[in-house]
């Protein structure tokens, strides 16, 4: 169930790669749900890291989203 898990929630963040290119085509995206998803990955990063021990499936699942999350969003403003 992790494997799955981590497959699903990597790709929810991947999904980000087409506004990152539409950033990058004039036609940028609005801020917030990046923002707050990357935030969210974030935090759950921290959670899973911080555990007594290491919950790595929830690691791996969300640095995707503070990658692409973070690359969103500074594409948003530099295109």
């Amino acid at each position: 169930m992790s494997k799955i898990a981590i497959l699903t929630c990597s790709l929810m963040y991947i999904s980000y790669i087409p506004q990152i290119i539409q950033n990058f085509s004039g036609n940028p995206v609005g801020p917030i749900q990046p923002l707050v998803a990357t935030i969210n990955a974030t935090l759950w990063t921290f959670y899973g890291w911080f555990k007594t021990y290491r919950d790595w499936p929830i690691i791996i699942s969300n640095v995707p989203g503070v990658v692409f999350g973070f690359i969103t969003l500074v594409t948003i403003y530099i295109h």
